[in-house]
């Protein structure tokens, strides 16, 4: 009997989480197939979801007569992949040195990071912006790299992370004549791949999404990001939705790209079987 209702549960687990990645996936495919679609098609408000003249115009057009697309694409990339190598960085550097080590002043920067973590991003957004202006920084990419740097949310992950983390392993690291930092970097980092999996997923797509940032201290086009070269096919009187589709879509590759890459370790979960027994 109880098994029978263990079945019954999971058939209903199943047939809501179907039903939610079907509704989570039907706005992607219909951007999928309105990227193939003529501007009067979208336009037009009718509810066919494939298009009655598939077109590979838009695609051209933002690749071939948008001579900045690919410039938007590179400092995106560039960005984000510089923001994520950073992030991960500090971010694990702080929150290992939190977790493990002693020093003055310890219990003050942590109960500050975790102040920070209630403050709004668009509350600093006035400060970055007169900071960056002060030293030089507005419309560049150190502007845009070096404030987004560091983030108290993941500073606090990787703590509680390092905090579960087997004092055993490092003991045995130090017995074998390691240094702190040789402990850190050849006993602690390895085991660390699905927290640093998880730290890499979320900041490249906050990165990568990122408009409030760009909209605030970039205003030279050749050094837009592409959600902020996105919003330029929207005027005044008309937006260019086959155009936004398309640009979308491409858009969307580099961070699938990395979801696919990194989620093999950020479900696999971590054992410490290695310091027991």
């Amino acid at each position: 009997m109880d098994n029978q209702k263990i079945s019954i549960w999971k058939i209903l687990l199943y047939v809501l989480l179907t039903v939610y990645a079907v509704i989570t996936l039907i706005p992607f495919l219909w951007a999928l197939s309105a990227s193939f679609k003529t501007l009067a098609e979208i336009s037009s408000g009718e509810a066919n979801f494939l298009p009655k003249n598939f077109t590979l115009d838009n695609y051209k057009q933002i690749f071939f007569q948008q001579p900045l697309f690919f410039r938007w694409l590179f400092n995106s990339i560039f960005i984000a992949f510089s923001v994520t190598v950073l992030n991960l960085l500090f971010n694990t550097m702080a929150g290992y040195a939190l977790a493990r080590l002693n020093f003055a002043g310890k219990q003050f920067w942590f109960l500050l990071i975790l102040a920070v973590l209630a403050v709004p991003l668009q509350i600093t957004l006035i400060p970055t912006f007169l900071i960056l202006k002060a030293v030089g920084w507005l419309n560049s990419y150190q502007g845009m790299i070096v404030p987004s740097m560091v983030n108290a949310t993941f500073i606090f992950m990787m703590r509680q992370f390092f905090v579960n983390f087997p004092k055993e392993l490092e003991e045995a690291g130090a017995l074998d004549g390691l240094t702190q930092f040789g402990i850190f970097r050849r006993i602690v980092l390895p085991l660390a791949k699905p927290a640093l999996a998880a730290q890499t997923i979320f900041v490249f797509m906050g990165s990568w999404n990122n408009f409030l940032l760009p909209v605030v201290i970039l205003f030279n086009p050749e050094m837009f990001t592409l959600p902020l070269g996105l919003n330029t096919f929207k005027g005044q009187y008309i937006s260019y939705w086959n155009y936004i589709m398309a640009a979308s879509m491409v858009f969307t590759l580099p961070a699938l790209c990395i979801y696919a890459f990194f989620n093999r370790y950020f479900i696999q979960g971590v054992t410490f079987t290695g310091g027991k027994g």
